[in-house]
């Protein structure tokens, strides 16, 4: 309820701000176009210039401006999120939006849906990968080495591959990239032990396992699958991503992953 009562407010706040406006351009008519346009028009969407108040404001680096379906507002991809704002950035947005046409839709989650899967793509030969012989499914999957959950998901393996469900990994180290003292974290630095191992399906068990690895250094790309999880969303492991870009937060016994991944 809480969450429906914040959107109508927001959705209050923002008719208002497009009400303002109209009323000062009919007031406004025998003035010349050029001089009657404020110097922010927040009917035009100027990508460079909102990247950069939000930037100033705020302090989020966004990634990624699109347009919705909603007049004069525009989806920001940022480096924390997704989040929304007025073309001019007078207005900022968190939370979702939703169309109630015929059916309800999340535009937040298909927008995210679209990302993850355009962003899980580039990562596609930086994985490490658990084939099911059979395969009938691929679920890919940030996980940390040290995450209870994602210790307890990896020891059953055998049990999701033998249901034909391919597992692709991603790195997420929970505690971030560097620690309080600016130093690299211990969670990132043995990801990338994993990652830089010769053969990291057998580290990344190994590891799981509570076993020690061998301390490596080379270009993985821990930061930038971390850095990706936190744009689409992710904000603890294992979560899960389905092919058509959903995501699944926390664990998934195997039967019940199978269930829901014949429903999708």
């Amino acid at each position: 309820m809480y969450k429906m009562f914040f959107f109508s407010a927001v959705l209050a706040t923002f008719t208002l701000a497009l009400f303002v406006p109209s009323a000062y351009a009919a007031a406004q008519a025998n003035v010349p176009e050029t001089l009657a346009k404020p110097a922010t028009d927040p009917s035009v969407l100027d990508v460079e210039a909102l990247k950069a108040k939000i930037n100033r404001s705020l302090g989020l680096t966004v990634v990624k401006v699109e347009k919705t379906p909603v007049p004069g507002i525009a989806m920001l991809v940022t480096n924390q999120g997704l989040y929304y704002a007025s073309y001019n950035g007078d207005y900022f947005i968190q939370g979702k939006i939703y169309s109630l046409g015929n059916e309800v839709k999340d535009l937040a989650e298909e927008s995210l849906a679209k990302i993850r899967l355009e962003g899980i793509e580039k990562f596609k030969d930086d994985m490490i990968v658990y084939k099911a012989e059979n395969e009938k499914y691929v679920v890919t999957v940030f996980t940390d080495i040290t995450c209870g959950y994602c210790r307890k998901m990896h020891a059953q393996m055998a049990d999701y591959n033998a249901r034909g469900i391919t597992f692709r990994y991603l790195a997420y180290p929970r505690a971030g990239i560097k620690d309080r003292t600016g130093n690299l974290s211990q969670g990132f630095k043995d990801l990338r032990s994993v990652w830089c191992s010769d053969d990291t399906a057998k580290a990344l068990t190994k590891a799981k396992s509570g076993s020690g690895i061998a301390y490596r250094i080379c270009e993985a790309p821990i930061e930038a699958q971390f850095n990706f999880g936190r744009q689409i969303g992710v904000n603890g492991t294992p979560a899960i991503i389905l092919s058509n870009g959903m995501m699944i937060p926390g664990y998934q016994p195997p039967a019940q992953l199978e269930e829901l991944l014949k429903n999708t």
